[in-house]
């Protein structure tokens, strides 16, 4: 092996992990609708834990733990858990490493080993559903799993909500419904004008469709759509 051709892999070499390094490190960032919640509301506490944020409200029975879609910081997704925790359900927002939930899909264990809910919820955006399923697959812990913008990769056995919006074009439809067969109780809801990014507060998403409603609106209905499914369990 020739002086030219060892610098040539070493160039590679470097090119190839410094591209690693920089999409494994960059994410999109959560805005101010998000961060004005950080120290919570008056009938919503936010306290943080090792695992990302705990939402305390007046439910004390069902505990919703929240795995991030990737490459979105988790924080992003606290408007839509406050309105879900004003419902009574409590909810745990889990910080992913490098805002990949396959990074941490175990995290869920912690969380229920070290809280005395009666009935736990695993739900996750986008990459972070996929992670939730898995989890609840490979330990049975959960109640049901609620999917937003998701899929999962092998048989759900539990109930699941499937929830995303009529304009999303990140989702994979062809994987997406070859995935029904592998959950035997699925209940679909679609949000009309409803696309990808909207679940949460972190900005426009490339490639994804253009929502004809707002996030808010997008994120009420989803959160009316998780308590009753929710609801209907218990």
């Amino acid at each position: 092996m020739n002086k030219k051709f060892k610098i040539l892999i070493v160039i590679g070499m470097v090119f190839v992990l410094g591209y690693t390094f920089f999409y494994m490190t960059s994410y999109h960032p959560a805005q101010k609708e998000a961060t004005d919640l950080l120290n919570g509301t008056d009938n919503v506490s936010v306290i943080k834990k090792d695992y990302g944020l705990l939402l305390d409200g007046d439910g004390n029975d069902t505990l919703l733990i929240f795995y991030p879609g990737a490459k979105n910081e988790y924080i992003s997704y606290l408007p839509l858990l406050v309105d879900i925790t004003n419902k009574g359900i409590d909810c745990a927002l889990v910080q992913m490493m490098f805002n990949f939930a396959f990074f941490g899909e175990n995290t869920a264990d912690s969380i229920i080993d070290s809280t005395n809910y009666s009935h736990y919820i695993m739900a996750g955006h986008s990459l972070g559903g996929l992670s939730a399923a898995a989890f609840t697959n490979h330990t049975g812990k959960a109640d049901a799993v609620i999917l937003l913008a998701a899929y999962p990769n092998s048989e759900v056995k539990k109930p699941v909500l499937s929830v995303y919006g009529s304009e999303d074009k990140i989702l994979n439809m062809k994987a997406y419904n070859d995935s029904k067969s592998l959950m035997d109780n699925l209940t679909e809801v679609i949000i009309d004008g409803g696309n990808h990014e909207q679940f949460a507060y972190y900005g426009p998403q490339e490639g994804d469709g253009v929502a004809n409603i707002t996030p808010e609106n997008q994120q009420n209905q989803t959160a009316d759509a998780i308590f009753k499914f929710i609801s209907q369990l218990f």
